[in-house]
């Protein structure tokens, strides 16, 4: 009994070895002696990070090859898929991998800024934020004199995204109250090609996805305006995006927050949201 005990814990330890992550997320020094960052974005996630032909680009895309640019660095871009929720993917693509021993990232971006989600992952630290995000409405000025209040709705069909940030908030507003308006999609690429079909009136999502979906589909301005509502609610209407790294790599964070700061200073962020038709709104602070 004593043997085979030891046997299975031998076992144990070697397969515990087999899968562990081949290369671990490092510090500041490793990753300029390895001349290499890596960082892991959101596929799907438009207008920040988008591989559907192939290549990641889009707003975090181009920050990471930024970020790289100035730790005079090669970028290493993993593009991965989003989980549960945002602890799966921190502890996945951060600190303890998958069990492939597929090497771990030296930087998540748009991982968002919240207390309690550092306060739940003790193995991370995070970068200083760079974008601020906000939940927004695209309304069609000829379906609507004016979008001041989440009461200007009326009896109007609100296109959006299942289960995201907008989705939530119009769900449990005034007690539920618009729920009969909603008209869900998979994703917010196909609520944004509902609206610009005429098939809803009005566009709920963020700021930076509606502007995005605007400007590829060179929507006019003037007949497809912009509003955002505070909301009493709940749900956060907005937020602040940054990035993470692993608790040891604190040196890594700082450098990158170095980075982000040159570059808000310089034009440079403004510069890349502007590629994809989004207006840059820096974090408080900046």
């Amino acid at each position: 009994m004593r043997s085979s005990a030891r046997l299975l814990l031998a076992c144990g330890l070697l397969l515990a070895l087999r899968f562990q992550p081949e290369a671990a997320a490092r510090p500041l020094d490793q990753v300029v002696a390895d001349g290499t960052l890596r960082v892991a974005v959101y596929g799907d996630n438009a207008p920040f990070s988008d591989a559907g032909t192939g290549k990641a680009r889009g707003i975090d895309a181009d920050l990471a090859q930024a970020i790289a640019d100035r730790l005079k660095v090669k970028l290493d871009l993993r593009v991965v898929d989003a989980g549960e929720n945002v602890d799966g993917d921190l502890r996945l693509n951060l600190w303890r991998g998958d069990l492939a021993g597929t090497p771990l990232a030296d930087l998540m971006l748009h991982v968002p800024t919240d207390r309690q989600l550092a306060l739940r992952n003790e193995q991370v630290f995070f970068t200083a934020p760079y974008v601020e995000q906000e939940i927004a409405f695209a309304y069609r000025k000829d379906a609507l004199e004016g979008f001041d209040r989440l009461d200007d709705i009326g009896d109007r069909t609100v296109a959006l995204e299942g289960t995201s940030a907008a989705d939530l908030m119009l769900l449990t507003a005034q007690g539920g109250r618009f729920r009969p308006n909603l008209k869900h999609y998979k994703s917010f690429a196909e609520a944004a090609t509902a609206y610009l079909a005429g098939e809803a009136p009005i566009l709920a999502g963020t700021r930076a996805a509606i502007e995005a979906a605007l400007f590829a589909a060179k929507a006019p301005k003037d007949d497809n305006p912009i509003a955002t509502i505070p909301s009493t609610g709940l749900v956060k209407t907005r937020w602040e995006i940054g990035g993470a790294v692993r608790t040891d790599s604190r040196d890594l964070a700082y450098a990158v927050g170095d980075a982000i700061t040159a570059l808000n200073a310089d034009g440079g962020l403004k510069a890349i949201c502007e590629t994809y038709g989004v207006t840059y709104t820096p974090p408080k602070g900046y």
